[in-house]
């Protein structure tokens, strides 16, 4: 057995190194747990409370330092006890009698009372650190639940340090999962040596690692001198799957801090490749790099990242928003002028009196989309479909013979807006307040709408029938095929009622120009049923003019974003903008 003492701890780990004391961690133990009021993960995210306030009933057991014991305390009383409650106290089932019976009782017990541990402030020795794990005798995984306590409260590394000088000096050995909390806590501490050591042992010790500790290692050297050993683990990596998002940001931050300008957009196009959308941080650190850097190669990639925030509909935050405004201000000889601004209804931007592009399809583009929608939707292989082409060929039928409708309504979807109402009964509602403009409506539903029920009133379901055209499908039939299909045949001023997003067959789009254009047709022609409460309020969001997304004239671009403050639900689009004009 080696021994550590406390004042050999800040040499823990080179002296670790020799020994190879480190065991990879079972495959059963890489998956999420869960254990009193923390969340486990393999993931260098975690160690998140889930609910820090005190409920009645709740025990909080902590410590402000060495020796003091536990305080327990609950609403409205105070106890004081070296233990904070009997490991076999009376009740326990009487068929549970060996020792791992006791020990999962007793762990049922500790979860049950809601335990909250705090970090010690300062370093405890092997001894103290034995005493205070003793106070919690039946806790099986008290080293893991602290390191996620100190890893919430960013607990200074020589506390942790301490407590892996305990491990070995108890067990001979420290456990990889052990390892890998504390690594964690090194690189969300930026601190250096520390994941220099804990790399070089498992690299030592190891010839490959599990998802969790790649990621870890490679966050925690890209900000570093030896970035690109970084770069090195994602190529192991890429030989058993394919790496994260944030795998790929981390090694653009090394590349591009270290000015590799190249490998940067290289390790970017790379991830497009696989389909990875980039984290927003991600493209943040371009923008933040071309403020500094003055490359043509560069300043292309940036254009680039603009003209996929379009294509893909992804809206920037504040943080990135900025880093845009800030990089174009900073452009030699271009003078570029950022301004923050509401677009008005009429789509005019007050700032600049440039008016946005329309949400309206030309002709050229609204066919291209119904052929492709058609093809891919209604005819191909859509797996979302869950119908038969019987029926999709009668309904091509019914729809063929009747008149272009103004309104196409998903019955079912609206009918379950308000569950503390009668689904027939809203349905009739909605459908009587868009009535009064007197459109041409077609209400999809199921066949088991029309059988009397308690969801179902037939009074109702006569009078929707007197208001609009309605078809049913077999009950276990998808609607959204039917949706899109009879709103795009009946012509471009016609709109659909759905609270559903249809990104499910969005992705069934065979190309990205296709899917661009369906999110624009989408956003100009989907009314979207926001706030319903019978007898008193429906409101609909209203559609607008312009188009929602990244845009540019030459000498001008909008960029839309979202607010940091406000909330948006994803129906919804940014309402505040960033107008770019060139003076």
């Amino acid at each position: 057995m080696v021994f550590f003492h406390q004042t050999s701890s800040l040499g823990l780990l080179k002296l670790l190194k020799k020994s190879h004391m480190f065991h990879p961690m079972p495959k059963h133990q890489q998956m999420p747990t869960v254990l009193g009021c923390f969340i486990f993960t393999s993931s260098y995210q975690c160690a998140k409370p889930v609910d820090p306030r005190i409920r009645p009933g709740t025990t909080t057991l902590s410590f402000k330092g060495k020796g003091e014991g536990i305080r327990e305390t609950r609403v409205g009383k105070d106890y004081s006890s070296p233990r904070p409650f009997n490991l076999f106290a009376a009740g326990a089932s009487k068929r549970r009698s060996g020792p791992r019976e006791a020990i999962e009782d007793s762990e049922r017990s500790i979860l049950s009372r809601r335990i909250t541990l705090h970090p010690p402030e300062k370093p405890l020795s092997a001894g103290e650190w034995e005493e205070l794990k003793g106070q919690f005798e039946g806790l099986r995984k008290f080293e893991l639940l602290m390191f996620e306590q100190m890893i919430a409260c960013n607990s200074p590394i020589d506390v942790a340090k301490s407590l892996l000088a305990a491990v070995a000096n108890r067990e001979g050995d420290i456990q990889y999962s052990i390892l890998l909390k504390y690594l964690c806590l090194c690189v969300s501490q930026g601190s250096t040596e520390e994941i220099y050591d804990v790399h070089d042992i498992l690299k030592a010790r190891f010839k490959t690692l599990e998802t969790s500790g790649y990621g870890l290692l490679i966050r925690g050297l890209s900000g570093t001198p030896r970035w690109r050993e970084a770069l090195s683990l994602l190529e192991e990596l890429k030989k058993v799957m394919t790496p994260s998002k944030s795998n790929y940001g981390d090694c653009i931050r090394g590349a591009l801090l270290n000015r590799e300008i190249n490998l940067a957009c290289e390790l970017f196009h790379e991830m497009l490749a696989k389909d990875l959308v980039p984290n927003l941080d991600t493209l943040q650190i371009f923008f933040d790099t071309g403020r500094s850097v003055k490359d043509d190669i560069l300043k292309t990639e940036l254009m680039h990242i603009l003209s996929y925030l379009r294509d893909n509909q992804v809206y920037p935050g504040e943080a990135l928003m900025q880093s845009i405004k800030q990089w174009f201000e900073s452009i030699p000889g271009e003078n570029w002028k950022g301004s923050l601004t509401t677009i008005k209804h009429s789509g005019q931007c007050p700032s600049c009196n440039q008016s946005l592009e329309s949400i309206n399809l030309s002709p050229e583009e609204y066919s291209t989309l119904k052929e492709r929608i058609i093809k891919d939707v209604i005819q191909g292989t859509d797996t979302f479909r869950k119908t038969t082409p019987q029926e999709l060929e009668e309904f091509q039928t019914f729809v063929n013979q009747c008149p272009p409708f103004d309104i196409v309504i998903d019955g079912l979807n609206v009918s379950r807006v308000y569950n503390k109402a009668t689904p027939s009964q809203t349905l009739l509602n909605v459908v009587s307040y868009l009535a009064q403009q007197n459109p041409r409506m077609l209400i999809l539903g199921r066949k088991h709408m029309l059988k009397k029920s308690s969801q179902w009133h037939r009074n109702d379901m006569a009078a929707l029938q007197k208001k609009a055209h309605f078809f049913f499908t077999e009950n276990l039939s998808e609607d959204d095929p039917f949706l899109l299909y009879a709103t795009l045949h009946s012509g471009s001023h016609c709109r659909f009622v759905t609270r559903d997003l249809l990104r499910d067959h969005k992705a069934c789009l065979s190309d990205s120009l296709t899917r661009r254009l369906f999110f624009k047709w989408q956003r100009g022609h989907q009314m979207v049923l926001s706030d319903y409460i019978p007898g008193k309020r429906i409101k609909f969001e209203s559609v607008l003019n312009f188009d929602t997304i990244v845009q540019t004239t030459g000498n001008t671009w909008h960029i839309p974003y979202d607010d940091n403050v406000l909330e948006r639900s994803s129906y919804e689009v940014p309402t505040k903008w960033l107008c770019l004009q060139q003076k």
